[in-house]
Formats: structure tokens, C-alpha cells, sequence
């Protein structure tokens, strides 16, 4: 089979891979739709690899089971499933993955598709069979793929931060994962203040449900936030996705007096001012991804409610456009792209 691989230092290569064998209580799943993720890039742009650290890349897998191990029960899994993959393992024991939160197991952590585990750039993945979430019939499998990662995880941020319907969130940063955010609020009937520095994004947020819009390098998006909402207290909720120093500073300072903000995006720094906080009573959360639980729960709400995931998908590649794919990716010429497979 074919695989994606990072060399480091912005290089990759398909490489040919035998195909997978599952084990006694592991499957193997032929790919359908595997996302590309923003923090792919991180992986690219790395170090060097040695050959023992690279492994196959795509951490948002959807598609069918292929082959099932002997000690999987039928109910956990049969040839023939539409799947998504929750992209970690653990030691299956601690408290974290009994709770579905196997990412933060201590002893015996697996991500699969960018840290230590083959993932779904290729033809092929093998996972452990607790690792799969049945896929509802009306989704499809770029859905699949969507919610695998970045629309799962502004799922999770949502449901982290509490909103609700009476709710006025600001969304900073209006990504794929950004754009995940202000549908899903919408969809959870709360309004939504989409903040970006580009035009182009800020449009597509009209179209995924944004009842206001805020051009951040045009104005002050504080400002802008709190003339807004009422009394000019500002939102009752932020949420933000991009990973700049000013923007998560924006959106603490952007939520009223005991009003929360949900940061998402994983780089930078995050500065508060103790005032903020302390004297307005204001609450600071983060948000890593989400629960395999968590997950399923995201699939069926999309699903139920109608919402549109595909579209978060602006282009789409086969396998074998993989330099390309990432080479446009990289200079941000396209949103985000998905690899599909017959």
C-alpha cells in the first residue's frame, strides 16, 4: 500500500508499505477520506526524522473496515462498517481511557498519523478495534474525516465552555476548526461574533451561520465585540482557535464580568492580565481535542441536525498529490484540503 510520510524540515515522500495484518483485537480499515490538519504543518516543518521516527501521517481517518482480529466481538466491529477512528490509544487501564480520554494516558500514549502511530495518509490503517466510532449512514466520509479532528474539536471546546442557547459567543479565528466553532454555535441556537484578519474568512463564517462579523485588523475587536452585545458588557462566551498572543488576549478581555473564554489553538503564549480575571471574575479554560465519547456524540449531532461539514472542505486530492497538496497548503493558497480514495 501507499503512505504519506514527514521527513522534516518541509519534506515528504510516498513511500510503498506492506499492507496491514490485524491482530487479535485490531481491525484494518481502507481509507475513505483522511483531513488535512493545521498542526500537520508543525510535523513538516520539524527536525529531521530518523527512519525509526517516521511513521505515516493523517490523524482525521474515516472509511470501511477491511479485516477484523480474531478476539474482536461482532458488536465492536465487522467487515463492511462505515468508521471514524478516535486517533489514540493508551494502556486501556488508568482512569483517562476509561474515560474516552485516552490522549492523556501517562504510561503508554499512541497518536496516530503524526506522533509514534501509522495514521490514514495511505491506503490502509490498522488501529485497536475500541478505537472506532460507527459512522451514521447520512454522513459522509469526509464528514467522518472532519469530525475526526477539527470539527470534533470545536465539538468539544463548545461543550467545554458550556453554551448555551442564550448565549453571545465571539469565535476568534475562523480556520476550519474557527468555522466548526461558529456552525456548531449557531446549530446550538446561540449568536455568534466571528472574529478573523481576512475578508475571505470572515465571508465564509456568514455562510456557516455568523450573525456579526469582525475584521480584527481593520478594528479593535473588543471594542467591536462589547458594541455589540448588551450594555456593552461584551459576549458571554469566547472561544478562540488561532493560536495568536493577541487574539487570546482579545478574547478574554472580549467576554463580560463572569463570562468565559475556551482557548483551543496550541501555540504561542497566553499572557492574562490578573485583573481581568480576578477583579471581573472571569473564567480561562482549555481544550484538547476531545473524548472518544465526545467524538460520537459530534458525529450524531451533525448528523441530526443537518449541518453541512463537507463544506468546511474547500479542495479536495488523491493520494499520489500529496507534495502538491501540502505545498499549497503550506503558503495558505488553499482552506482545507482532504485526501479521497476510490
Amino acid at each position: 500500500m501507499r503512505g504519506v510520510v514527514f521527513l522534516g524540515q518541509g519534506r515528504l515522500e510516498i513511500r510503498q508499505f506492506p499492507d496491514p495484518t490485524p491482530g487479535p483485537d485490531e481491525v484494518v480499515v481502507r481509507i475513505k477520506a483522511s483531513g488535512m490538519c493545521g498542526s500537520d504543518l508543525h510535523h513538516l516543518h520539524g527536525p529531521l526524522r530518523s527512519e525509526s521516527q517516521i511513521v505515516i501521517e493523517g490523524h482525521e481517518p474515516c472509511g470501511v473496515v477491511e479485516q477484523v482480529g480474531s478476539a474482536v466481538p461482532p458488536a465492536q466491529a465487522r467487515v463492511g462498517d462505515r468508521v471514524m477512528v478516535h486517533h489514540y490509544d493508551g494502556c486501556r487501564t488508568c482512569r483517562y481511557c476509561r474515560s474516552g480520554w485516552t490522549q492523556f494516558c501517562p504510561t503508554d500514549r499512541t497518536v496516530f498519523g503524526g506522533l509514534n502511530g501509522n495514521g490514514a495518509h495511505a491506503d490502509y490503517m490498522k488501529v485497536p478495534a475500541h478505537t472506532l466510532i460507527k459512522l451514521p449512514d447520512s454522513l459522509s466520509f469526509k464528514s467522518g474525516a472532519a469530525v475526526s479532528c477539527g470539527s470534533g474539536t470545536a465539538f468539544g471546546a463548545i461543550k467545554r465552555v458550556g453554551l448555551r442557547a442564550d448565549h453571545t459567543v465571539a469565535v476568534f479565528g475562523q480556520g476550519p476548526v474557527g468555522l466548526s466553532c461558529t456552525m456548531f454555535a449557531k446549530a446550538f441556537g446561540a449568536r455568534v461574533i466571528a472574529v478573523d484578519v481576512e475578508d475571505s474568512r470572515l465571508e465564509m463564517a456568514r455562510v456557516f451561520g455568523a450573525d456579526h462579523t469582525v475584521n480584527s485588523a481593520n478594528q479593535n475587536p473588543v471594542e467591536a465585540i462589547r458594541a455589540i452585545t448588551r450594555n456593552q458588557e461584551g459576549a458571554d462566551k469566547s472561544i478562540e482557535c488561532s493560536g495568536n498572543d493577541n487574539a487570546r488576549r482579545d478574547a478574554i478581555k472580549a467576554v463580560r464580568r463572569w463570562g468565559s473564554t475556551c482557548l483551543v489553538g496550541v501555540t504561542g503564549k497566553i499572557e492574562i492580565d490578573s485583573d481581568e480575571v480576578i477583579l471581573l471574575q472571569k473564567s480561562v479554560l482549555g481544550s484538547l481535542t476531545f473524548s472518544k465519547n465526545l467524538q460520537e456524540e459530534c458525529a450524531h449531532f451533525v448528523a441530526e441536525r443537518g449541518l453541512n461539514v463537507d463544506a468546511l472542505f474547500t479542495h479536495e486530492f488523491r493520494l499520489e498529490q500529496a507534495e502538491h497538496a501540502y505545498a499549497l497548503f503550506d503558503k495558505r493558497q488553499i482552506g482545507k484540503g482532504v485526501f479521497v480514495f476510490n
